[in-house]
């Protein structure tokens, strides 16, 4: 449900999800599931809620086991990670970096993601800019990598 005068959603390479977006007059909003607020609307904000949806709905991650914006330090900055997933016990299982569609997903972004990942050493990675999505899996200790076609659906523990 779009309730904004003159604004005009940019169209994903994601199934469309009812996100609510709302205005105060002079900016948009769109509420977030997870944190249960209204953010401010951007377009790196736009892709990451359509992501949370898709993940939840389709992939099948339990909502509970998703944090947004977590907090690292590397080099003695703060840094934001923008979605990871965690297992049941607690390990993260994915880190995820979103980008504005009209940004190129290059070497920069990739690079980013490998900054955060030398830090946390989660197995699974995702980049997306809405339109092009890429995932890849991370053996650490081994020093190797794996691109994937897709992301795995969430397997709960038997």
């Amino acid at each position: 449900m779009y309730i904004c005068h003159m604004f005009e959603p940019i169209p994903l390479n994601l199934p469309p999800y009812p996100l609510r977006i709302s205005t105060d007059g002079k900016k948009h909003y769109i509420f977030d599931e997870l944190r249960r607020k209204h953010l401010v609307w951007t377009p790196e904000e736009w892709v990451r809620q359509h992501w949370i949806h898709h993940l939840i709905q389709v992939k099948k991650y339990p909502k509970a086991l998703i944090k947004t914006e977590g907090g690292l330090i590397m080099n003695e900055m703060q840094r934001r990670s923008d979605l990871i997933i965690s297992d049941r016990e607690g390990r993260m299982i994915l880190l995820a970096e979103f980008k504005r569609p009209s940004m190129v997903i290059g070497h920069a972004v990739f690079d980013q993601i490998s900054r955060y990942h030398s830090v946390y050493k989660i197995p699974l990675l995702m980049v997306s800019n809405g339109l092009q999505h890429h995932y890849w899996e991370v053996d650490a200790d081994a020093g190797k990598y794996r691109f994937l076609k897709d992301l795995p659906d969430y397997e709960p523990p038997v």
